[in-house]
């Protein structure tokens, strides 16, 4: 999908996702103290940047669409957090190297040549100590899990972004994780990627 096509799915008033930041991301950054600048990349609505703004990260949130970052922009307001949106096609995008103290990756799917540019473009972007983190639908999901993508294209597994951030970082965790999906049809179990690296 374009960003006119994702324009279109987020003009509605509600949010498409939930306003609480994704249960992983939570997890992995909830205790980390607050160190500047942090970058999320591929940012939607906002949920996972206007969570880490209230903790007190000085939050860049990136995506190409502009009516996402409208919305963005508004549940911020509407939660006493600040933002910095821009509107951008990370494909093309270059993120200022060394600046960040957290960079985050949450449910960007893109065809492999150009989702490891995005991925190099986020351990770049983070000074020595810092954080980066990625959650997205795995590989594995396809045939033993339950919704996101059905195109094996634009998957991934932990491995493959470890190994894009092992020349820029220490890899702390990359293993597939669980969670819990409710269907009309019952409880459904989701397969998931999940990163996380301390910048060198």
């Amino acid at each position: 999908m374009d960003a006119s096509a994702w324009d279109e799915r987020y003009r509605g008033a509600d949010l498409v996702w939930a306003a609480e930041p994704n249960r992983f991301v939570e997890r992995e950054l909830a205790d980390l103290e607050p160190a500047g600048r942090a970058l999320d990349l591929a940012a939607g609505e906002g949920r996972n940047a206007v969570w880490l703004a209230e903790l007190g990260w000085d939050v860049d949130a990136v995506d190409f669409s502009a009516v996402a970052l409208e919305k963005a922009g508004r549940l911020a307001a509407g939660r006493g957090a600040r933002l910095h949106p821009l509107c951008a096609d990370l494909t093309s995008w270059s993120a200022p190297e060394a600046t960040y103290g957290l960079a985050l990756v949450a449910y960007l799917h893109l065809p492999w040549e150009q989702m490891e540019r995005v991925v190099r473009q986020a351990a770049r972007a983070v000074r020595p100590g810092g954080t980066l983190l990625l959650v997205g639908h795995d590989a594995a999901n396809l045939r033993q899990g339950h919704g996101g993508p059905q195109d094996p294209r634009v998957l991934y597994t932990p491995e493959q972004v470890a190994a894009v951030w092992r020349p820029y970082a220490d890899i702390v965790r990359a293993e597939s994780v669980e969670r819990p999906v409710t269907t009309p049809d019952g409880p459904r179990t989701a397969l998931d990627a999940l990163v996380r690296a301390v910048r060198l």
